[in-house]
């Protein structure tokens, strides 16, 4: 039986479009009945991307997770899995971890089924290979996240359908676990077209741009070789913007307006909870696990991860990007009197009072503009998450030309972001910054990391960055943006296995 139900977990994926997300073993397909064109590729290939959007993984479990470790997200809750991602002491039994580690691995599944059954399909390389690539591409997005997550981690390549096999499985050492990676991202690099119809798709823009940020994570904090593979890469992107149809969008509200991301060039790889209302666990609860309980905007959330108010009154005001990212006021629902209370008032006046309301700012990027399919509480949204995007890969560039001693070019790209940071935009009608955008003197790495916290606040990135550059004991220190976190130590930068995974598959624990 344990064997068994190792190997549902390897081989369980959705072999459906992301249009109706409707799920169906592929244990109980033929591949050789199903691939026939490149067509049914692509269908597999979208059934591989609806394992990244479910609650499981990018939907809540992954993505709050991400949010709890980081030092910019406190937690206003008392659930056992949540407090230990928050206070860095999480245990192999975490709910969070069992539900996304298979969810991981069911979209790798679908990706190897996708990849095994091109081999089937008797169309020229030239037709097959541009979609087979995008399979290549989201297994190494998948990859990507267990390596940096877990570091040696099972590394599985084809389809595996012999259950004494699955129950044989060990870990592969990270290092190897990257090499293949890079392999992955190269084949679709190769073959993806420069840009696709939906960014939700991927193409060469995105296989280069994950190349850039597999290289400066690989770089760690002192790997001049891969500092400049990894700003390479991102200049290519960058010198190819026009052809990848790429830029900064000019009033970065619209990043996290569901009705208008559509139409930005900035997004370079995103998934997609848009245009459709997904079902069941597929949908979007990244909007009510940050809203502010009470208000009466789009039902209220639920106020579970909520901001070091550090973040905010550290944040510099005329700084365009704190206005978007974060509601300072709200409306509650049992207030009409006083129509919008401040931060301070959270959890003061009627409608607020519940045991976990704080008294600060509350994550506004996805609770402000959800789009046509928020349900209530914002418990579905249309957001395209954007999990790469120019301004991204400008700050790659900008990091690594400081590691290369490029203090021009780091100073070029960093200060593209901060001149958008500061030219205001549309929400509120905020005019531009008295505070000059432009970086002078020698940026530091310090610098760089400092922009890519606020430019990509919340977007599941800061927990990466500090474990990359192995910060933590300055960011979780008594003068951190949370205060001290005792429960960190140099073994919190990787988390643990799965305890139920281990109990099915000893080899594991090795």
């Amino acid at each position: 039986m344990k064997a068994y139900k190792f190997l549902l977990l390897l081989i369980g994926l959705s072999i459906t479009g992301c249009s109706d997300l409707e799920e169906e073993p592929v244990g109980l397909l033929a591949p050789e009945g199903f691939f026939q064109t490149p067509k049914d590729i692509q269908t597999a290939v979208d059934g591989a991307l609806t394992h990244a959007i479910n609650e499981k993984f990018w939907g809540r479990k992954l993505s709050i997770a991400l949010m709890l470790r980081s030092d910019m997200v406190d937690l206003a809750s008392d659930e056992t899995r949540r407090v230990e991602h928050n206070e860095l002491t999480t245990l192999g039994s975490n709910g969070m971890i069992s539900e996304f580690w298979p969810k991981t691995y069911q979209g790798i599944a679908a990706a190897n089924q996708a990849i095994a059954g091109a081999e089937l399909v008797g169309a020229a390389d030239e037709l097959k290979n541009p979609v087979t690539a995008q399979a290549y591409f989201v297994r190494a997005f998948y990859y990507f996240h267990l390596v940096r997550q877990f570091g040696d981690v099972p590394y599985i390549e084809a389809p595996i359908t012999d259950a004494d096999a699955a129950g044989a499985i060990s870990k592969t050492p990270a290092a190897e676990v990257y090499a293949k990676i890079i392999a992955d991202l190269e084949f679709a690099k190769t073959w993806l077209p420069d840009f696709q119809a939906s960014r939700a798709m991927p193409s060469k823009a995105a296989a280069s741009s994950y190349l850039a940020l597999v290289y400066l994570t690989m770089a760690g904090t002192d790997d001049n070789a891969n500092f400049k593979k990894a700003f390479d890469e991102a200049q290519e992107v960058i010198n190819k913007r026009g052809d990848y149809k790429l830029e900064l969008e000019a009033d970065y509200q619209t990043l996290f307006d569901a009705t208008k991301i559509d139409g930005s060039l900035e997004p370079i790889f995103a998934l997609d909870y848009n245009n459709f209302e997904a079902p069941d666990n597929a949908y979007d609860q990244i909007a009510p696990m940050t809203g502010i309980r009470g208000d009466a905007k789009n039902g209220g959330g639920w106020s579970v991860a909520v901001p070091a108010l550090k973040v905010y009154t550290e944040w510099a005001a005329g700084d365009y990007r704190r206005a978007v990212s974060m509601d300072d006021e709200a409306e509650f629902d049992n207030d009409t009197s006083n129509p919008l209370t401040p931060y301070t008032g959270f959890g003061i006046v009627p409608g607020s009072l519940h045991k976990f309301a704080k008294q600060r700012p509350y994550i506004a990027k996805y609770t402000r503009f959800p789009g046509p399919f928020a349900r209530g509480n914002g418990r579905a949204t249309s957001h395209n998450y954007s999990m790469i995007r120019y301004a991204e890969v400008l700050l790659i560039a900008a990091e690594a030309a400081v590691e290369l001693d490029d203090n021009t070019s780091a100073i070029k790209y960093l200060n593209e972001v901060r001149t958008r940071a500061r030219a205001g935009g549309s929400w509120k009608n905020t005019g531009s910054s008295l505070d000059p955008a432009d970086h002078t003197g020698t940026v530091t790495v310090a610098d760089v990391l400092e922009e890519r916290r606020l430019e990509l606040a919340f977007e599941g990135k800061r927990w990466y960055d500090i474990a990359r550059r192995k910060i933590g004991a300055e960011v979780f220190s008594a003068s951190g943006l949370e205060g001290e976190k005792p429960g960190f130590s140099a073994d919190d930068y990787l988390m643990p296995i799965p305890a139920d995974e281990i109990e099915r598959n000893p080899n594991l624990g090795n």
